[in-house]
Parts: C-alpha cells; structure tokens; sequence
C-alpha cells in the first residue's frame, strides 16, 4: 500500500501531513485494496442509485460517506 490511495481518508493527516512529525498511519502497513460501496450519510440507504463502487484500503475512512461491502438487498 502507499500512501497515494488514502488521499481523501480522514487519517490520511497522519502520514505527514500534520506537524507533529507523525509520517506514516498505523493503519498503512496491514491496509488492502478492496471494493466496497461508498454513499453519502445524506441519501437513503434505500436508493440503489446513490451507490458507488469504488476501490480504496480497507481501513478508509471518508467524512459524510459511509462504505459497505456490498449494495443492502432491500436497495430499490
């Protein structure tokens, strides 16, 4: 993993973008790419529509978005 995928993630303060001299995340040297299903916490969990599959470390994490492993059945 390298730090270029967790742009975005709300830890990614801690692979030296802070100064308190923290250059890497604990989480980067055990994180995996993997697919999840990203949604904004403002749009019903309900609507099959505001899903996005993307690619990120599986420890991502990302301000107003929540990420599941895969689309709820009870998704129209």
């Amino acid at each position: 993993m390298d730090k270029s995928k967790c742009i975005g993630c709300r830890d990614n303060f801690y692979n030296g973008n802070n100064d308190l001299g923290v250059q890497e995340c604990w989480l980067l040297k055990k994180a995996e790419l993997i697919t999840r299903y990203r949604l904004s916490i403002h749009t019903p969990m309900d609507q099959r529509r505001g899903y996005q599959k993307v690619e990120r470390p599986n420890c991502y994490g990302e301000k107003g978005y929540v990420f599941l492993k895969e689309i709820p059945e009870y998704a129209k």
